[in-house]
């Protein structure tokens, strides 16, 4: 995922023909095929990473708990804190009313910080509560989304966009406060500093309707660096 996340596979609901039809069809094909008729500069990163996928997650309310644990540590870090947690509530998905269940200073003893306890705290009676409907929220605009999960305390733009993309697999987000998809976009353009997020916008129009697909290559190239040339003997 981003300069912070990743994602994975998906299954859908009807009879095996069904689901293996999900299977050999590949959802983001228009999406490549926009990218390499738009610029041939997509076309070695498209290849060397393979088809894109991005597909949608089903557990909504754990992304955004990950995501609340993961703000400014590492991976490894946040990892375990997360399994703690898991276990606190003996459950291998984050619940509501579990994590209410345990107060402040159970959230704690998973070694969240007191602050990111509260922001966890927040999004468990926001979700308890109905205020924010994960299971229908899908039926609203990226926009609407946004401004919704942010309302949240601890809930930023970054991790409201990481929910349209992995969550919901929205095709077009581009998040220019990740410092992987500026970094990505540097690269790909071939800047020499790295872009501001109104010129990462600028640059990455023509992505459009497709940039949740673009940003996602950007970050698996950063990700999965090109090999070095080799170097000929004289």
């Amino acid at each position: 995922m981003p300069s912070r996340r990743r994602s994975p596979s998906r299954t859908e609901p009807g009879g095996p023909e069904a689901g293996l039809l999900v299977d050999r069809v590949d959802p983001w094909a228009d999406a490549v095929a926009h990218l390499r008729a738009i610029d041939p500069r997509w076309h070695p990163l498209i290849d060397r990473i393979g088809p894109c996928r991005l597909r949608p997650r089903r557990d909504r309310f754990g992304i955004l708990v990950r995501a609340i644990i993961g703000q400014q540590i590492s991976t490894k870090a946040a990892s375990s804190i997360n399994r703690r947690l898991l276990d606190l509530q003996g459950s291998d998905r984050h619940l509501p009313d579990s994590l209410l269940a345990l107060g402040i200073d159970g959230l704690r003893s998973c070694g969240l910080s007191g602050v990111k306890a509260g922001y966890v705290r927040n999004l468990s009676e926001a979700v308890a509560s109905g205020s924010v409907p994960l299971s229908r929220i899908g039926r609203l605009r990226d926009a609407e989304i946004v401004s919704l999960l942010t309302g949240i305390k601890g809930i930023g733009p970054w991790t409201a966009e990481m929910f349209l993309v992995f969550a919901l697999n929205r095709p077009d987000v581009l998040s220019v406060g990740d410092l992987g998809v500026r970094a990505g976009i540097r690269s790909h353009f071939g800047l020499d500093a790295l872009p501001t997020p109104r010129q990462c916008l600028d640059l990455a129009e023509p992505w459009r309707p497709f940039r949740s697909v673009a940003m996602w290559y950007l970050w698996r190239g950063l990700d999965s660096p090109p090999p070095a040339p080799s170097v000929q003997a004289p």
